[in-house]
């Protein structure tokens, strides 16, 4: 049997029912396992316990060399972890490259991020000196998602190990190779034993894990339904830190723009990246009532229909490749019938090409008619709504009308439509003509209402892996000058 687990530095054989990795794309079974239990998360709760004095103790410098190291080790298996996501995500060659190269950058990003948000202040006073320091807040659960498998547990655990954290690590079921792959590259840049655990699993690894009475933080990215399970789990532990990074309805709203090329461009970027699979994609767009969006629909539409969608691996690169899993587009082929059966109108059609893979055709709704009856959802796919409108404030009024809160967008050639929209929108990542799917790991990353719970990830990171600590400080106990009035020694 595979050993699949890595707990205190061991590779060990899962004890909970049998887990597989299936290629999107082709169809076929390449990771098998089991899952851990309860008692193997247990240990490897326990194994990050008795491993966090010694990792806290180090200094950072010395924990930055490792995860360098590690760095190093990304650099040199690019091709092959690109490969491998790629394989088990159905996500083209040339984004897979792309993720490996963010994982990369993280890591001095990370850094940066450590000394500037969380580092040592020194104040003098004048008796003694006053600090401000920081320190890790113990051992933290990590819980990633599919669709970026690598960079985004990878943006917990970095700056987690560089705070001194140690951690449990439990990936998505649908991408447990490489969360394998990228332990391995762990253990081989010379982590200590215990430092970072992975446990693999479906749900009841999640809660085992989540549940943990050691635990002293969990960081998740993934869906809003997920993320609201574990904020009411963990109503009445404030001394646990929880960030969760979640979903999105997102809007991108069009105005005037005379390069009509460039608006299609940005909201096909926008829209259908990643085959409609980050939580920043748009999935509400908003097109002036008046000819100039007529032929902006009609641009759209053709371009659209003439996406490339293939295999991962193919030697001319698609744009789009499979989703996940087969059962996530069928789940897209559901939503899409959902709103036609509301009274949207089709201007082309989702379809999923075949029934035993994740490949889907992007799809385009009209969905003016519907929009009070619309549920505010997150279509996780290749599924673009579009709603016609004649009043700007009136766009940007619907567009809030969401339980998220993650990102927005504007492509419109005038600024004071853009300072107008950006003052009145909701979100925590606001574009102005760009996609609205590029987020920048140097920047703070996070949303609004049921997008996260304002522990914003990517260079704030460094704010939820830490805890601040305030000191005053003088070498010697020493009389002050003066005593305080009443006081006799």
């Amino acid at each position: 049997m595979p050993t699949t687990h890595f707990i205190n530095g061991q590779w060990i054989e899962g004890q909970g029912a049998s887990i597989a990795s299936t290629d999107p794309a082709k169809n076929h079974v390449f990771w098998q396992g089991n899952a851990a239990s309860a008692e193997q998360v247990n240990d490897a709760v326990n194994a990050a316990r008795t491993a966090l004095p010694a990792w806290s103790a180090l200094t950072v410098e010395a924990r930055l060399a490792i995860i360098k190291q590690y760095g190093e080790l990304l650099a040199a298996n690019k091709p092959e972890l690109a490969a491998l996501i790629a394989q088990e995500t159905g996500k083209p060659l040339w984004e897979t490259a792309t993720e490996v190269a963010a994982m990369i950058g993280k890591i001095g990003i990370s850094e940066k991020a450590y000394f500037e948000r969380t580092g040592t202040v020194e104040n003098a006073m004048p008796v003694g000196k006053a600090f401000i320091r920081h320190k890790p807040h113990g051992v933290v659960a990590v819980f990633g998602p599919y669709n970026f498998p690598g960079h985004l547990p990878n943006g917990h655990i970095v700056p987690a190990l560089i705070a001194g954290n140690t951690i449990v690590f439990k990936p998505s079921d649908l991408t447990p190779a490489v969360a394998e792959a990228m332990v391995k590259l762990w253990e081989q840049a010379g982590l200590p034993k215990g430092v970072l655990n992975l446990v693999q699993g479906e749900v009841e690894t999640g809660k085992a894990l989540a549940s943990h009475h050691q635990l002293d933080g969990l960081f998740f990215t993934g869906s809003s339904r997920t993320g609201k399970i574990l904020h009411e789990q963990f109503a009445g532990h404030p001394g646990k830190i929880l960030a969760l990074e979640m979903g999105g309805n997102n809007p991108l709203i069009v105005t005037d723009v005379a390069d009509t090329k460039a608006a299609v461009h940005d909201i096909i970027q926008s829209a259908f990246v990643t085959s409609g699979q980050r939580c920043t994609c748009a999935r509400r767009l908003f097109i002036p009532a008046n000819a100039q969006g007529d032929a902006l629909m009609t641009a759209l539409v053709d371009a659209t229909k003439a996406i490339q969608v293939g295999h991962y691996d193919a030697e001319e690169q698609p744009f789009m490749g499979a989703m996940v899993s087969a059962a996530a587009a069928k789940g897209m082929v559901a939503a899409q019938q959902e709103l036609l059966d509301l009274g949207a109108k089709a201007l082309l059609t989702l379809t999923h090409t075949d029934e035993n893979t994740g490949f889907v055709t992007p799809g385009i709704l009209d969905v003016t008619d519907i929009v009070d009856e619309m549920p505010d959802e997150e279509h996780f796919g290749p599924l673009l709504k579009v709603i016609r409108y004649s009043d700007f404030d009136t766009a940007i009024a619907q567009a809030n009308n969401t339980r998220f809160g993650l990102s927005a967008g504007l492509l419109s050639d005038s600024e004071a439509d853009y300072q107008h929209f950006f003052q009145h929108i909701r979100a925590g990542i606001v574009n102005w003509n760009r996609p609205i799917t590029g987020a920048s790991s140097a920047a703070p990353f996070g949303g609004i209402g049921e997008s996260g719970n304002h522990r914003a990830s990517a260079y704030y990171a460094a704010d939820y892996c830490a805890y601040p600590v305030a000191s005053v400080e003088l070498d010697k106990v020493a009389l002050p000058g003066t005593l305080s009035p009443g006081l006799t020694l």
